[in-house]
């Protein structure tokens, strides 16, 4: 296996080449990288993670919209009423933008394997934490909708499951923003 070295250009930029022949001498210094400084320079890709929470509000407002639409049919007055899980799966993917700017913001040049690890663990927090929360609140509403439309005592009951099913996706949210404040 060859090794790997990391080149600093003169200009400041880094660059990674499997052998530092690649790398023209006069242009940067080539050395051999450790696998932790390798890792630690493509940071992980931490704002990917935080993507299940956007996959977790659509699923959430596509199946509570089927509901809605289902029911509209029977109760159009009812509408209005129903659009509640809409908008609770929609606050599931603001969680996750919130967590992806404060760790975009804190990304640096100088950002230790520690703090890479820390915005990785946020992020993975409030991603599958949203996505989770996401699908309940879909099929809640779905569901919930659909039978309030029949009985309007059950509407209470369904705003109740919705917000237990929000609070999945606000314990992560908390989670993130311990870690990726640290």
């Amino acid at each position: 296996m060859a090794s790997v070295w990391r080149c600093i250009r003169k200009d400041g930029g880094n660059m990674v080449a499997e052998q530092p022949a690649v790398v023209s001498r006069r242009n940067s210094q080539c050395r051999n990288a450790s696998g932790w400084e390798i890792w630690s320079r493509f940071r992980f890709n931490q704002h990917h993670f935080v993507f299940g929470g956007t996959l977790g509000a659509a699923y959430g407002t596509a199946k509570s919209g089927t509901g809605i639409a289902a029911m509209s049919v029977m109760r159009p007055e009812l509408i209005m009423k129903s659009i509640i899980p809409v908008v609770m799966a929609g606050i599931i993917a603001i969680y996750g933008l919130v967590v992806a700017v404060l760790i975009a913001n804190n990304i640096s040049d100088k950002i230790t394997l520690y703090k890479s690890f820390l915005h990785l663990g946020a992020g993975l927090s409030v991603g599958l934490s949203g996505l989770a929360a996401g699908f309940a609140i879909g099929i809640v509403g779905d569901a919930g909708v659909r039978g309030t439309a029949q009985q309007p005592r059950l509407f209470v009951g369904m705003i109740l499951i919705l917000i237990f099913a929000e609070v999945l996706g606000l314990y992560g949210l908390i989670v993130a923003l311990i870690l990726s404040t640290k």
